[in-house]
């Protein structure tokens, strides 16, 4: 069965508008638990009960209030939905930049834009400019009664849609407590580290990364299920302190022999399936041949005065 759109409306830049649908392009395969009581299962039911009365308050009856600091001030829904403007269905381009020059870290989630009847042409003219000209669509549009920044771009063959954080949304460095990165790091341990990103480039595949973690609770999941004990594994050993020893070792290189004092462990700089060389075994000297015993000088004088062999 075909997905349903989840939001109907236009797209918009200049004098243009295109009828579009908007779909959403990630499914998360989050687990979902419920939760129960651990002594027999029974089903925790969660309610919305009045702080001050204790009573149940039906969702009909529940509205927004915003706290200003001198008291609070309710919002209707239909109070909150007066923001959205007079064009709610609208996803407004405003400009249009180069793909290059956004911060991935502006992206937030995707969704796929589909054409309405009518629009498939307008459509296909829009993606093929922006794929011709490597541009991104930024605007704006509201959608579950927030003002979502979007950027508008092609996206496997289609138009692809993504909502972003605006500036002021993002943590700046300054405010966190960060270690000072004022010393450079040696030239040897640069040297080695960008030859171990080099060693470990390649192309990007999305279907070799899976999710171990949901993989793991199924996993533990069946072993339950099947009667069988769950244990927690044992934790790691802690990592070695010497990046140079680690990044040698990463390198398939001889590392260097451990500083006095320091812990044994899995190398610091492991990384992916890379496994670090082993240290080879000093060679072994071959033993020394055992000396012949002495023989007495009688013996020698016999052993030397034996006739030869005739031919």
């Amino acid at each position: 069965m075909a997905a349903r759109s989840l939001w109907n409306g236009t797209i918009t830049f200049g004098s243009v508008a295109i009828p579009v649908k908007l779909f959403t392009a990630a499914s998360p395969h989050t687990l979902k638990f419920r939760e129960v009581r651990q002594s027999d299962g029974s089903p925790i039911e969660h309610r919305r009960i009045g702080a001050e009365s204790g009573e149940v308050i039906p969702y009909a009856e529940i509205e927004k209030a915003y706290d200003t600091g001198k008291g609070q001030i309710v919002l209707t829904k239909e109070e909150i939905a007066a923001a959205e403007g007079p064009r709610p269905k609208v996803i407004a381009i405003e400009q249009f930049v180069d793909a290059q020059q956004i911060d991935p870290v502006f992206y937030d989630k995707p969704y796929i834009v589909g054409a309405q009847a009518g629009g498939e042409h307008a459509y296909r003219v829009l993606l093929a400019a922006l794929e011709r000209c490597d541009r991104v669509g930024i605007g704006r549009f509201v959608m579950r009664t927030r003002e979502q920044l979007v950027a508008v771009r092609p996206l496997r063959g289609v138009l692809g849609l993504q909502t972003m954080r605006f500036a002021d949304e993002l943590v700046e460095k300054d405010d966190l407590e960060l270690p000072s990165l004022r010393k450079k790091p040696a030239e040897r341990e640069l040297k080695m580290a960008s030859k171990l990103v080099e060693m470990l480039s390649e192309p990007w595949d999305p279907a070799e990364h899976e999710d171990a973690y949901r993989e793991a609770v199924l996993e533990l999941i069946e072993q339950k299920r099947a009667g069988k004990q769950v244990t927690r594994p044992k934790p790691k050993e802690e990592r070695d302190d010497d990046l140079a020893a680690a990044l040698e070792a990463s390198l398939g290189g001889k590392p260097r022999k451990k500083k006095p004092g320091s812990r044994a462990g899995t190398p610091r700089g492991k990384v992916g399936s890379e496994k670090p060389a082993a240290k080879k075994p000093a060679a072994k000297k071959a033993p020394a041949k055992k000396k012949a015993p002495a023989k007495s000088s009688a013996a020698t004088s016999s052993t030397s005065s034996k006739p030869k062999a005739k031919a």
